[in-house]
């Protein structure tokens, strides 16, 4: 049976991906607004390192230099605007402004802007299908706080928004498990390791390995190690071809499941579009759920108080 989920997840949101005007050239768009009614099971902050540097709306766009974000951080990158000025310190201060508010607000993910020199992630360039200097400025911070990462433009998308949500969950819920000993690891890759296996099979297998060799006694530092391996595994992107596959199998399982107790089942068809195609799959969730059978991958849900 699945983890409930109790309290409302804080998550950190690029500014400009929350319906704030402060992109360089005075636009934004209101992803979260995509979520519906669903935007309401979480609360938001959000924030903008490029607004926070005081360079102004609008300003010049800017790129890095020299390196990465990671080498900004150690003195090595630069951050020019268009001009060719530098504004590294000035993004510095914003960027370090806004880890700041997203700490103090006790926040455990965020939903980054892709593409962006500052809180780009896997890219920092939109030009092209190129990958510019990943991680950008923002985005360096971003990966070593630890927090669940979401690109802003996977909320376009039902299919992808589905699967981040389900792992989101998963994540929050191991990152505050209380791990006394070897058969609390254990009770917890029970639930997990299907959906694990699903993000990155070979390195699921991996933890499961690991698992198997941990000592009787087991020292905190190693149970520590083996959660956070867990953790960057579960925050890996995963193509959208695969996510599809996933739950085309759980549903499945799920029909084979209500046949055995004389109950008919419709699959989601397949060539639907992708909302109707999710929004299907949530229904039959939703029955599973009643009826106390783990579906979908999905080993926390939450349920509001």
């Amino acid at each position: 049976m699945a983890y409930i989920l109790t309290d409302k997840i804080k998550i950190g949101v690029s500014a400009c991906n929350f319906g704030a005007l402060v992109r360089y050239n005075r636009k934004g768009w209101d992803r979260i607004g995509l979520l519906s009614r669903e935007k309401d099971a979480f609360i938001w902050t959000p924030v903008c390192p490029e607004a926070m540097s005081g360079l102004g709306v609008p300003r010049e766009p800017m790129k890095l230099v020299n390196g990465t974000g990671d080498d900004f951080w150690h003195g090595r990158a630069k951050m020019r605007n268009k001009k060719g000025r530098d504004v590294s310190e000035e993004l510095r201060a914003g960027a370090e402004s806004c880890l700041a508010a997203l700490k103090r607000a006790d926040i455990e993910a965020f939903v980054f802007m892709e593409g962006s020199p500052s809180c780009g992630v896997y890219r920092t360039t939109l030009k092209d299908k190129r990958l510019g200097k990943p991680p950008g400025v923002f985005g360096s911070l971003l990966l070593r706080s630890g927090f669940f990462l979401i690109p802003a433009i996977d909320l376009d998308s039902p299919l992808k928004w589905w699967d981040w949500r389900r792992r989101l969950h998963a994540f929050v819920w191991l990152k505050r498990a209380a791990i006394p000993g070897k058969k609390d690891i254990y009770d917890l890759w029970h639930n997990y390791k299907f959906l694990c296996q699903e993000i990155n099979d070979k390195e699921a297998r991996a933890r499961g390995r690991e698992l198997a060799g941990l000592p009787a006694r087991l020292p905190r530092e190693t149970a520590e190690n083996w959660r956070s391996a867990t953790l960057l595994l579960l925050r890996q992107p995963v193509p959208e071809k695969r996510i599809r596959a996933a739950l085309a199998k759980h549903c499945a399982f799920y029909k084979k499941h209500s046949a055995k107790e004389g109950r008919a089942c419709d699959l989601p068809r397949l060539n639907s579009s992708k909302r109707d195609f999710v929004a299907a799959v949530m229904s039959m969730e939703k029955e599973a759920f009643a009826q106390g059978i783990e579906f979908a991958g999905a080993p926390v849900l939450y349920r509001g108080r």
